[in-house]
């Protein structure tokens, strides 16, 4: 079955490339994890100055969280996804990895698996120690 056919769930880069990315890369269907959520709150905030370059992409980054939150269903992390976490973290200290490096996309994949959706990202070797536990898509960056 292509992607196009199947549910996932959006890393937190797949939201913030937005329309740029290939739609025939994409599930028909896609939700994203409260913890990208998380990340994109922060991003607005992480803008420092205010001059007109600074107002410009602290605005863009607000009209990607507004729009992630009302284009898009959330999955908590929850409970299961907290065991599954566990499990993901020792996945990387098995390969040599520093979880604490890696927290925000563990939890990410941690509510893809704990809800058995791929995982959609522009970042897929970030996620290669956890292929045990979650099916991860690559999808190309834009240029």
């Amino acid at each position: 079955m292509s992607p196009i056919n199947q549910r996932g769930l959006f890393d937190t880069n797949i939201v913030i490339f937005g329309t740029r990315l290939n739609r025939d890369q994409l599930p028909r269907e896609a939700a994203l994890s409260t913890v990208t959520l998380a990340e994109l709150s922060v991003g607005p905030l992480m803008v420092q100055g205010t001059d007109e370059a600074a107002q410009s992409e602290r605005s863009r980054r607000m009209t990607v969280l507004a729009r992630a939150e009302s284009e898009f269903s959330s999955l908590p992390f929850d409970t299961e996804a907290a065991r599954i976490f566990g499990s993901l973290s020792a996945a990387m200290v098995a390969k040599d990895l520093k979880p604490r490096n890696h927290t925000a996309d563990l939890m990410i994949a941690a509510t893809a698996a704990a809800h058995r959706l791929p995982l959609y990202t522009t970042n897929p070797k970030d996620f290669e120690p956890l292929s045990e536990f979650v099916t991860v898509v690559g999808v190309d960056v834009p240029d």
